[in-house]
């Protein structure tokens, strides 16, 4: 039995309604877990770019692949795992920030390199990006109580070098 690991696919998609309902209808269809999506416009007009992460073996994988360009409406997909690549998060993380913890939540955030975006008397909005491990680091290295609300976009990643995905 093979391994499961996490993938990235960056998937080529045309503008069209119904498109998204579609990829993500092939996915639960197939008992195929989405552990994050994010869909943006492209810089072609009529096309939005998918970042779907997904855990599954090579195998699962490769036949996710082949399902989802059979979808009229997707122009190319592309798992990012087969090469070098650069991934991103964001998260905002709204904190309780009362007396102490206000000095000890603006120190974590320096360390992390993360921006406090929204402050009012009782609490802090901090904003942290990075890939999924420096957001895990920073939610474990604050006192989990003081944590009110967390708010995560998913990845985002982009092939390093001259590997570029048009369609």
């Amino acid at each position: 039995m093979q391994m499961e690991s996490r993938h990235i696919l960056s998937v080529l998609i045309e503008n069209a309604s119904g498109a998204l309902s579609r990829v993500v209808g092939l996915f639960s269809a197939r008992g195929y877990n989405i552990e994050s999506l994010t869909v943006a416009p492209t810089e072609n007009e009529g096309i939005s770019r998918m970042t779907i992460v997904s855990v599954a073996d090579d195998v699962t994988m490769e036949q996710i692949t082949k399902h989802l360009n059979r979808l009229i409406e997707v122009v190319k997909v592309y798992d990012l795992m087969e090469n070098d690549y650069v991934e991103r998060e964001l998260m905002l993380v709204k904190v309780r920030a009362i007396g102490r913890d206000r000095d000890e939540m603006l120190r974590v955030s320096e360390i992390f390199r993360a921006r406090v975006v929204d402050v009012n008397d009782k609490s802090y909005t901090i904003e942290v990006t990075g890939n999924r491990a420096k957001l895990d680091a920073f939610l474990a290295a604050i006192d989990r109580s003081l944590i009110l609300e967390t708010v995560r976009t998913g990845a985002s990643g982009i092939a390093r070098g001259e590997r570029i995905l048009r369609p």
